[in-house]
C-alpha cells in the first residue's frame, strides 16, 4: 500500500478500519513533503499544529467507533488565496507575507467540519494571477512529472501537491483556468463548479464575477465527493446560489447512453497541439462506444474570448486590488514620509510585475473616455459569449474540449511574453465568463511523458452531467 497515492475512499477506510490513524497519515504527508517539496515548491506554509489537532479528533471518533464525517482523516492542502483562521495567508504576495486570517474561508470551514486534515497552504501566482506559477512572489512551483517545466496556473501548487502524493486532494480557486490548466499539465483532476455553486466568502479577490473556488484530486469521485462537501447557499456570499446540492459521487458509474456530447469546431481549429487533439479524440469515441451521440455545435463568438476576458477580469482586479493600500493588514514601506508617498511606495514594493500590469490595465479600461469603448464592449460581448452556450446548450447535455493548446511548457519559457502567456488559457476562460461548470482530467500523455488533459463543460448547476461524463471517460482510460 503506496499511502501517498490513496484516493478518498481508500484513505477514509484505512482510518475507519483503524489500520492506519489519522496522526500517522498526516505525518506520513508530512514526511513526504519535507523531503521533496523542497524541489517542487508546493507549500508556503504548513499547518501542523491545525492538522494534528485534528487528525487526533478523527483518530478519537475512530477509537469509540462513532460514525465518522466523509472526509474523516483525509489530509488536504489549501491554496493560499482561502482564508485560515489563525494562520499566514499571503496569496503568494510579499504584501501579505505577514497576515494572518481572522477567520476561515468557508470551503475551508466545511472541509474541516466533514473531518479533513488541512496540512497547510499552497503557493500560487501573485493574488492568483498567472497561468505558471512563476509569479509567486515566494517561489515558482515545478511540475511533479517534469521539473524542468510549470505546473500551470494560478492553482500550481494545488495541483501539484496532488500529484506528488504530498496531500489526497486541495482546494483551488479558477478565475479563467486556474484549476482545470494546472490539472491538465500536472495529470490529476481539477472542478470548476457553477459560478455560485461554491461560496466565495473568505477568498481574496481577484476579479469577483470569474472567481469559482473548487477541488483537485486523483479521481473524478474524488473530486465529485469534495464538490458535495463545499457546495451549497451561503449567507455570508450574497453570490452563492439557493440550487440544491446533488449526490455527485452517486454520478459516478451511472448509464450515459443516451447523452447528446457536443464538439465544438472553434475549439480544434489552428493552434491545438496534434498530440492533444489525437488524444482527446480518443476519448470522444469512447463516449460514442458507450452510446453517447456526439453532436458538431458552433459557438461562433469564441474568437473573442480572451481579449474580452482581459478585459473585464483586470479591470475587477483594479477595483478588488485597491484595497491594499499599506494602510490596513498589508505591508507598509518604510520609506515614506507622506501619505501619498506611503500609498505610492506600499503598492509598487509590495506588488509583483505581473500584479501590476494587470491593475495598470483594468485602470486604464475603467477610466473616463475608455470605459465604453472597453468595458462596456466586453460586457456586450461576454452576453454574446453566454448566448452561444445557451444556444448550443438547447441541443447538447455537454461540451467536450481541449484544456491546453500544449502540454507543460519550459519554467520560464514564456515569462517574457505576457501575450504568448494569457494565451494559454485560450480553452478556459469562455467557462469562466458564461458561468457554467467544467472539469479536466486526464487523457494520456504525449511522446516525452507529459500528461495531457480534456474538458467537459456543462450546463449551468449541472455538475451532475459533467461528473457523470468525466467518470465515464477515466474509466475508458484504464
Amino acid at each position: 500500500m503506496d499511502i501517498h497515492t490513496l484516493t478518498i475512499g481508500a484513505a477514509r477506510k484505512l482510518i475507519e478500519n483503524r489500520e492506519v490513524t489519522a496522526r500517522a497519515m498526516a505525518e506520513a504527508h508530512y514526511a513526504q513533503i519535507e523531503s521533496q517539496d523542497e524541489t517542487i515548491g508546493s507549500f508556503l506554509t504548513l499547518t501542523k499544529d491545525r492538522a494534528l489537532k485534528q487528525a487526533e479528533h478523527i483518530d478519537e471518533l475512530a477509537t469509540k467507533g462513532d460514525p465518522l464525517p466523509p472526509l474523516a482523516g483525509v489530509p488536504v492542502g489549501i491554496k493560499d488565496v482561502l482564508m485560515t483562521r489563525g494562520e499566514r495567508t499571503t496569496a503568494g504576495s510579499r504584501f501579505l507575507d505577514k497576515f494572518v486570517a481572522p477567520y476561515d474561508a468557508t470551503a475551508v470551514q466545511k472541509l474541516e467540519a466533514a473531518g479533513a486534515v488541512c496540512l497547510g497552504k499552497l503557493n500560487c501566482d501573485e493574488f492568483a494571477m498567472g497561468s505558471s506559477n512563476e509569479n509567486s512572489a515566494f517561489r515558482p512551483v515545478r511540475n511533479p512529472r517534469d521539473i524542468s517545466r510549470v505546473p500551470g496556473g494560478s492553482s500550481g501548487g494545488s495541483a501539484a501537491a496532488v500529484a506528488a502524493g504530498f496531500s489526497v486532494a486541495t482546494l483551488g480557486s479558477d478565475t479563467g483556468g486556474s484549476i482545470r490548466q494546472p490539472a491538465a499539465f500536472c495529470g490529476v483532476v481539477g472542478l470548476l463548479p457553477t459560478y455560485g455553486r461554491v461560496s466565495r466568502y473568505g477568498l481574496i479577490a481577484f476579479a469577483s464575477s470569474l472567481d469559482h473556488v473548487g477541488p483537485f484530486a486523483r479521481t473524478v469521485k474524488d473530486a465529485a465527493t469534495l464538490l458535495e462537501v463545499i457546495a451549497g447557499r451561503d449567507p455570508q456570499d450574497s453570490t452563492s446560489a439557493d440550487v440544491p446540492v446533488g449526490s455527485y459521487a452517486a454520478e459516478c458509474g451511472r448509464d450515459v447512453k443516451g447523452l447528446r456530447v457536443g464538439i465544438p469546431k472553434e475549439y480544434f481549429g489552428e493552434g491545438l497541439d496534434p498530440e492533444i487533439r489525437e488524444a482527446i479524440e480518443r476519448r470522444i469515441d469512447g463516449l460514442r462506444e458507450a452510446g453517447c451521440e456526439i453532436v458538431n455545435v458552433t459557438l461562433p463568438h469564441t474568437e473573442y474570448a480572451i481579449p474580452v476576458y482581459y478585459i473585464v477580469a483586470t479591470a475587477e482586479a483594479s477595483a478588488n486590488l485597491a484595497r491594499f493600500d499599506g494602510v490596513r493588514y498589508t505591508s507598509r514601506s518604510p520609506q515614506v514620509k507622506t501619505l501619498a508617498d506611503m500609498y505610492r511606495r506600499s503598492r509598487d514594493e509590495g506588488f509583483g510585475a505581473e500584479v501590476k500590469r494587470r491593475i495598470l490595465l483594468g485602470t486604464y479600461a475603467l477610466s473616463a473616455g475608455y470605459y465604453d469603448a472597453y468595458y462596456r464592449k466586453a460586457q456586450q460581448v461576454r452576453t454574446l459569449l453566454t448566448r452561444d452556450f445557451q444556444n448550443a446548450f438547447a441541443s447538447v447535455d455537454a461540451i467536450v474540449t481541449p484544456v491546453t493548446p500544449t502540454a507543460a511548457f519550459k519554467l520560464g519559457e514564456k515569462a517574457d511574453d505576457p501575450v504568448a502567456m494569457y494565451l494559454s488559457d485560450i480553452y478556459t476562460v469562455t467557462a469562466n465568463l458564461v458561468g457554467v461548470p467544467g472539469i479536466s482530467i486526464p487523457c494520456g500523455n504525449n511522446h516525452e511523458g507529459l500528461p495531457l488533459g480534456v474538458q467537459i463543460l456543462g450546463k449551468h448547476f449541472d455538475e451532475s452531467t459533467v461528473l457523470r461524463l468525466a467518470h465515464a471517460m477515466e474509466q475508458d482510460q484504464k
